[in-house]
């Protein structure tokens, strides 16, 4: 598991799966003035940066009031975030154009942007850093850098295609996925020593 907030606010980024996601967002929002298309993202993300700053700060409460170690935390969420790391590199773009309704919170906020992978993420690495701040710091800095690639995601699928696209989300897939297995060795070693307390 990353030790390192930069390398936390890279792997959180990767999760995030923004690059993944363009053709979703363009699709989603492509009935929209680039103006409406503007205040919908900057909306969705505040949600979603809301969303995750909740969990970074209150999701080990409910995880310590529900009896769920921290080592079981890390190997589920290591077979949760291999499962989606999985899905990124063997992607299916077969999205539909999504709601005729102005996406509010559902779908871009949460699961698009703010999913079960990087909740899941979030809470790990904040419980492995033990430092609330700084973690507030990386989410930020992550969605920031999401947020401003959105902006610019028309451009990014015309200059890259959706080949370029495809392997981007696949290059991430493949961090993803050695974050995902390092995330369940740590949590499978803790669970081992505080079980035979050793």
């Amino acid at each position: 598991m990353p030790a390192h907030p930069i390398s936390m606010a890279v792997s959180l980024f990767f999760v995030i799966n923004v690059l993944g996601n363009i053709p979703l967002f363009i699709g989603l929002l492509a009935r929209y003035s680039p103006r409406q298309q503007r205040v919908i993202l900057i909306r969705e993300f505040v949600l979603a940066l809301v969303i995750l700053l909740l969990f970074n700060y209150f999701g080990a409460n409910i995880f310590h009031l529900l009896g769920i170690s921290q080592p079981i935390l890390g190997m589920a969420g290591g077979i949760l975030l291999l499962l989606i790391a999985i899905g990124m590199i063997f992607p299916k773009h077969d999205q539909e154009a999504g709601p005729k309704h102005e996406p509010i919170l559902v779908p871009l906020a949460t699961p698009v942007i703010a999913g079960p992978g990087s909740i899941t993420a979030v809470m790990l690495f904040s419980s492995r850093l033990n430092d609330q701040l700084t973690m507030t710091m990386i989410i930020v800095g992550a969605m920031f850098v999401s947020f401003m690639i959105t902006l610019i995601a028309s451009l990014l699928k015309h200059g890259l295609g959706e080949k370029g696209l495809i392997a981007f989300e696949r290059l991430g897939g493949m961090i993803v996925a050695l974050i995902a297995v390092q995330m369940f060795a740590s949590g499978a070693v803790d669970f081992v020593k505080q079980s035979f307390a050793i």
